[in-house]
């Protein structure tokens, strides 16, 4: 599929977002492990919560779909069956993290795959620690997927050894608290700096003892108390998610004559380096009505045209924007001076080596970008023409790209724009209600 973007119409208007792909995904999973009937609304149905979906139902629970509420019936994570086929995590590797936590917890046989891309991402930070845990895992070649788990005894608790992340990640995070949901004791975690803390917010509301604290260096120490029954069933909405939201501010802060509106959006300290990022640049954000929903702090962005300028990102504030980094180099490029980013060389392991991906594309707009190892700096302000551009196989890259051509000097092509569905369905006709004209072939 292909998107293309005719620049010059500001963008006006309210919308609502799709609902937050992170917490959907531990939405989906806590009330798969969870023991009873759980009722999950605006949950994110899309190319990266499908496969976990199908997933549980392959462990044995089940659930039904109406519209954006999703219910579930589960007989708890003690209960869960070997599923008979190897489970299909597509192109999601929080699915394939998520699950192999949750699995080394049940106990079971299994096999996780997925598509080539995902085959390609590295697992090893995840397989080492599980390991240590007593996990019998193993990974294809060098520690990538398929994914082969063997199971163990139901009275055969894991191991609690003291674990270290070298690197601060939520979905590798997630996926040893919930194996710790079998550990013999507490289960101890320290990563370098707080990544988002999502899970921990859920498993606190399901009543598990669940202990952060952040030493004066930043790092985080996580203690969980696993539980002696079963995890009661949740009762929640999604709010909406900030990723998505990234895409709608950053389109009208460089569009002139913009001023958008994003209700329910939300707002954890985790995910907000980007909305931090943005009001350091010169943007004109305000954030109202502010509340509290499932555990999650949310608000109203209003968000209008604006002067930016460059800035420098580095150090903790990469983990709480490393998903944005796509939109935010799109920000950077109709900024004034140089913005430079180091410290992000995760960024080369995502869907696509979106430092390289971003490089590529954002050059051949005419934008100033030069790469380096672990991030890149571009001098914004120049003159950002239209171009037929590709997606890499990233869903952020393709909207991001779509996003750069509102405010370019000519009409903008992206192809492989499909894979937009992976985490913003609808995300044409979202910014065709804002006034944009954004069609697909």
């Amino acid at each position: 599929m292909k998107l293309t973007v005719t620049p010059g119409v500001p963008l006006r208007g309210t919308c609502c977002l799709p609902g937050d792909k992170s917490i959907s995904h531990r939405a989906i999973l806590f009330s798969a492990m969870a023991e009873g009937r759980s009722v999950i609304d605006h949950v994110l149905v899309s190319g990266v919560t499908k496969p976990l979906l199908a997933a549980i139902r392959e462990c044995g629970i089940s659930w039904t779909l109406e519209g954006e509420r999703l219910t579930v019936q589960s007989p708890g994570w003690r209960r869960w069956q070997p599923p008979q086929k190897a489970l299909d995590c597509r192109n999601s590797a929080t699915t394939i993290r998520l699950l192999a936590g949750a699995l080394a917890a049940a106990g079971i046989p299994a096999m996780l795959d997925g598509s080539p891309g995902l085959r390609k991402r590295p697992m090893n930070r995840l397989l080492e620690p599980l390991r240590l845990m007593g996990v019998t895992i193993r990974g294809s070649g060098d520690d990538r997927a398929p994914l082969t788990l063997s199971g163990r005894p139901s009275d055969m608790p894991l191991l609690n050894p003291a674990l270290t992340l070298p690197v601060a990640s939520a979905q590798v995070k997630t996926a040893l608290l919930l194996a710790g949901l079998a550990a013999e004791g507490c289960l101890v975690l320290s990563e370098p700096t707080l990544s988002r803390d999502h899970t921990e917010r859920m498993l606190r509301g399901l009543g598990v003892k669940v202990d952060t604290s952040v030493k004066p260096g930043g790092q985080a120490v996580h203690r969980l108390s696993p539980p002696k029954g079963a995890l009661p069933p949740l009762q929640m909405t999604v709010p909406g998610d900030f990723s998505s939201a990234a895409f709608l501010m950053v389109a009208a802060l460089i569009t002139p004559g913009s001023e958008v509106t994003l209700t329910g959006v939300g707002l954890n300290p985790g995910r907000v380096g980007l909305l931090e990022a943005l009001l350091e640049m010169g943007a004109s954000i305000r954030v109202e009505n502010r509340a509290e929903m499932a555990g999650e702090p949310v608000g109203d962005l209003t968000v209008r045209h604006s002067a930016l300028k460059g800035i420098a990102i580095q150090g903790e504030q990469v983990v709480r924007m490393i998903d944005e980094f796509p939109v935010f180099a799109v920000a950077a490029a109709y900024a004034s001076g140089r913005t430079d980013v180091r410290d992000a060389e995760e960024l080369r392991h995502k869907e696509s080596d979106r430092i390289a991906a971003l490089g590529a594309e954002l050059r051949g707009l005419g934008v100033s970008l030069t790469e380096s190892k672990d991030g890149f700096f571009v001098t914004g302000g120049g003159l950002i023409r239209g171009h037929a551009a590709g997606s890499h196989g990233d869903h952020r890259l393709a909207m991001s790209l779509a996003v750069a051509g509102l405010a370019a000097s000519g009409q903008m092509e992206v192809g492989g724009a499909e894979m937009i569905d992976e985490s913003f369905p609808g995300f044409r006709a979202v910014l065709a209600s804002l006034g944009a004209r954004v069609e697909e072939s």
